[in-house]
């Protein structure tokens, strides 16, 4: 249920960043909108049904395509459906609040979306989701039920951040030549607001969002709420709570410590030194085999 909630406002994040992105292109922005496409992993599926990169295509497959498993439209039917099933383990609050989520998004997007829209709806996907974050916060007993859904919550937030991080270095810069210069200073920025980080990374660094500034914020500091770091000494920490209340430890738990130390002891300048898009990839790899060994090991199917 959680990681269709947070893997629905991530993907709002992503369609939010290409339309900023786009914005700053102007005319031509299809390679924008095909990125953000790619970053999502859906491309062989879009181009399936459409010939062109075109923004109105883009944004109604994205979020509100019935048709389209991954759609916003789709993941929050899909956490609601969820939640019903399981509505013993959850409270009141957090049924409620993932009940008028769905009810709201679906009325918002009973008709195509036009760019004229597109702010608000981010905004009433962002303001929903972080609705039943709260009432999750606090309501729930601090038992299994609790900790899992914060485990599926920082396994899809870690990796969308990967995500987004990997797809401005390889595929949103149009060339080389560009680096340094304004337009990509403008797409890293675009992308700190993205994830909710221009003022966080503002407080903390003077003079402009530079590539390996950005990076380390996004990956190293432990601080910010959507950064690698951050979001795994959460899941080290939800899967510590685990083994105490079961009082035993499985796969998972050494994967994810070996994960967590691998970020924690690397500095920035080693990553880019043996390779931003190398690091992301490896790191997206085994954050997608935590999650494999943690639904194998606590037996989640379906």
């Amino acid at each position: 249920m959680f990681r269709y909630l947070e893997r629905s406002e991530n993907m709002a994040r992503l369609v939010e960043a290409g339309h900023r992105m786009a914005l700053t292109r102007g005319l031509g922005s299809d390679e924008e909108w095909r990125s953000v496409v790619t970053t999502a992993g859906l491309r062989a599926a879009y181009e399936a049904r459409f010939d062109n990169y075109a923004p109105q295509h883009v944004v109604n497959f994205l979020l509100r395509d019935k048709t389209n498993p991954a759609s916003v439209y789709s993941m929050l039917e899909s956490a609601r459906q969820s939640a019903r099933m399981t509505r013993t383990a959850l409270t009141r609050e957090v049924w409620e609040a993932t009940n008028i989520f769905w009810m709201r998004v679906q009325e918002a997007m009973a008709r195509p979306i036009r760019e004229t829209d597109l702010p608000g709806l981010i905004a009433l996907i962002r303001q929903q989701s972080a609705q039943v974050r709260g009432a999750l916060h606090g309501s729930m007993l601090r038992i299994d039920v609790y900790n899992f859904a914060r485990l599926g919550t920082f396994l899809e937030r870690a990796d969308n951040t990967a995500r987004i991080l990997d797809v401005k270095y390889y595929v949103l810069l149009p060339s080389l030549s560009f680096v340094g210069e304004a337009l990509d200073n403008v797409q890293w920025e675009t992308i700190l607001r993205s994830v909710s980080a221009e003022h966080a990374f503002r407080w903390l660094n003077a003079g402009g969002a530079r590539p390996v500034g950005v990076a380390e914020f996004l990956i190293c500091d432990r601080r910010f709420p959507r950064s690698l770091a951050f979001c795994y000494e959460k899941l080290h920490g939800n899967l510590r709570y685990l083994e105490q209340d079961y009082g035993f430890r499985v796969a998972a738990h050494d994967l994810a410590d070996q994960i967590h130390a691998g970020i924690s002891s690397r500095p920035i300048e080693a990553i880019f030194e043996s390779g931003l898009h190398e690091f992301l990839s490896d790191f997206m790899m085994q954050n997608g085999k935590l999650a494999g060994e943690i639904e194998r090991n606590y037996r989640f199917y379906g």
